[in-house]
């Protein structure tokens, strides 16, 4: 089994900053990516920021210049810089991981999601 489990959401003005968190946890033989997307009321969910096991990141152009991915391989955490918050920001943010069990079969796994709210 993996195990992923997020942290930082929350309350911020527009403007302010957030820094979300995610701890992956499990029998995880191989990870070829770990991403964030974000799913809000009435919206399918939608890829926010990606990174490979290589380093290379993918953003989502609405948030291009604000948020920045970033991942510790040896402490399994991968987590989500984001600034300039504005309101259209506001979903639930998931964190994924593409990779490879121990028994050699890939898969992606999600976590339960964490709530961010920008507002005034």
């Amino acid at each position: 089994q993996v195990q992923l489990v997020e942290s930082g959401g929350g309350l911020v003005q527009p403007g302010g900053s957030l820094r979300l968190s995610c701890a992956a946890s499990g029998n995880i033989f191989n990870t070829y990516a770990m991403g964030w997307y974000r799913q809000a009321p009435g919206n399918q969910r939608e890829l926010v920021a990606k990174i490979t096991s290589s380093g290379s990141t993918n953003y989502a152009d609405s948030v291009k210049g604000r948020f920045t991915i970033s991942r510790d391989k040896s402490k399994k955490t991968m987590s989500l810089q984001m600034n300039s918050l504005n309101p259209e920001d506001t979903a639930v943010y998931y964190c994924n991981l593409e990779g490879r069990t121990m028994l050699l079969q890939d898969s992606t796994w999600w976590g339960q999601g964490t709530q961010v709210i920008v507002s005034s």
